[in-house]
């Protein structure tokens, strides 16, 4: 009779210790550091975590859970968002990986994104004057994917300024 609660409570555990593994993989640190490695790779200064950012990033991802749609809140942060399609297990560090990668893409001398290419993202990630930020994850229903926000304040990709 003790083995089947023993078997029980060693799947609970289980359970939890794959849900804290998740967590783990999205906490505010996992944001933080692939953000702040990009910021000090030209020299600008690392920014930090915003529970205020969390928040809206947390109900915005809410809103796209049922559609996973990449459409921007508008609301009055800066803001990267990430689509991950269903059956991978993305990670904050996958979303925030493809927005650095765009580095390739953003030529400084001009402040403009190469031919047909997306750098914005980029140039968010490491506007100088952003100095916080905030960021969500939730898996979309009905097998929709992953949906990813980071919000930035104050807002960085200001017209005709250059991010650093």
């Amino acid at each position: 009779m003790e083995t089947p609660k023993l078997a029980v409570l060693l799947a609970l555990a289980m359970a939890a210790a794959m849900v804290n593994l998740s967590q783990a993989q999205n906490s505010p640190q996992d944001y933080l550091s692939p953000h702040n490695a990009a910021r000090a790779a030209v020299g600008v200064g690392a920014v930090s975590w915003s529970t205020k950012l969390q928040g809206f990033a947390q109900s915005y991802a809410n809103q796209r859970i049922n559609d996973c749609k990449l459409q921007h809140s508008g609301g009055p942060y800066g803001e990267n968002i990430f689509w991950g399609s269903a059956g991978a297990d993305w990670k904050a560090a996958d979303a925030v990986k493809l927005w650095v990668d765009e580095k390739k893409d953003y030529d400084y001398g001009s402040n403009t994104c190469a031919g047909g290419k997306v750098c914005g993202h980029y140039t968010q990630v490491v506007w100088r004057a952003s100095t916080s930020i905030g960021c969500a994850r939730v898996v979309c229903n009905n097998n929709r994917g992953v949906f990813i926000t980071c919000n930035y304040e104050p807002a960085g990709n200001v017209i005709g300024q250059k991010p650093y």
